[in-house]
């Protein structure tokens, strides 16, 4: 365990490339701090860092070390959510990287309805795009990734996978909200609030516009879906989201239209973890929950 604390110092120090920064955040004095470390180098045997402008950063030997902390420490926590399971007392931590989409409706769902069975359990939610859900796993900062078109599934072992097509967000007086299903060319016509290119929405309009001979060009670009809800209230604009992201409001405001599979093919909703990797009890049993979830979206 002490040596865990030591290991924690050193992940600190690489995230902020900084002895001083990495010390302000664990609460040391930068001598204390750069102390433990070169303590730790001379029992290790070699340096750790090297010395930048401006800071520092890992060595080979660094990158090694970082990688077989993260997995001893995910290990670590398998085992204890292992004994607790033991004892009849459900604990753990389930960390978890995913899309925006996923943040208004259906993770607090989920995680109310594990924690209603499981009181002992919390849970970190971190929001990523896509490819840095996909690292988050790979650095064992998250156990678990949903995301929406991730981008490379090289470690990434699909739990489920679901279907999501692109809706049109619209204010419940634009003429197109007449229209059970919308052509893309309709909304390419109009104004429009779209998320940014690292986004995987945006991925399926921009490679299904280019089909068309035309350019997805809006007059607001942004990486809050939250942002693209509340801007179609106030312009007559298309915004674009997928389904499980999307609630229609109390007050009848907005309504959500499909895109034609015509233009934009469906994108793929998928829940994944580190290829190879034995969850915790806790995040596994929460993936099984979160699996069946998905089925009845």
């Amino acid at each position: 365990m002490k040596h865990f604390q030591t290991f924690a110092l050193i992940e600190a120090v690489a995230r902020t490339g900084s002895m001083r920064k990495a010390a302000e955040d664990m609460n040391l004095t930068a001598s204390a701090l750069n102390r433990r470390i070169r303590g730790f180098e001379t029992d290790f045997g070699s340096p750790i860092f090297e010395r930048i402008p401006g800071g520092v950063r890992l060595n080979p030997a660094g990158e090694m070390l970082l990688h077989h902390y993260r997995m001893t420490r995910s290990d670590f926590a398998r085992v204890q959510s292992q004994v607790a399971d033991l004892s009849g007392e459900r604990r753990g931590h389930v960390r978890i990287a995913c899309s925006q989409a996923l943040l208004p409706y259906f993770l607090p769902e989920q995680i109310a309805r594990y924690r209603a069975l499981h009181p002992g359990v919390n849970f970190t939610v971190k929001v990523r795009d896509r490819a840095q859900a996909e690292q988050e796993l790979a650095s064992y900062d998250s156990d678990l990734a949903l995301v929406f078109e991730p981008v490379y599934l090289v470690d990434f072992e699909v739990l489920e996978l679901v279907p999501q097509r692109v809706h049109a967000i619209l204010r419940k007086d634009d003429p197109l909200a007449a229209r059970p299903e919308l052509r893309l060319w309709e909304c390419l016509d109009a104004p429009s609030v779209a998320p940014d290119a690292k986004y995987g929405v945006r991925h399926l309009l921009d490679f299904a516009a280019r089909r068309l001979g035309r350019n997805l060009t809006p007059i607001l670009e942004t990486e809050s879906f939250e942002l693209i809800r509340h801007y179609v209230i106030h312009e007559r604009a298309v915004g674009f989201q997928i389904p499980i992201g999307l609630k229609i409001p109390s007050d009848g405001d907005l309504v959500f239209r499909p895109l034609s599979e015509k233009d934009v093919a469906a994108g793929s909703l998928i829940l994944g973890q580190l290829r190879g990797r034995t969850l915790p009890v806790a995040s596994a049993r929460f993936a099984m929950q979160l699996a069946a979830a998905l089925h009845e979206v």
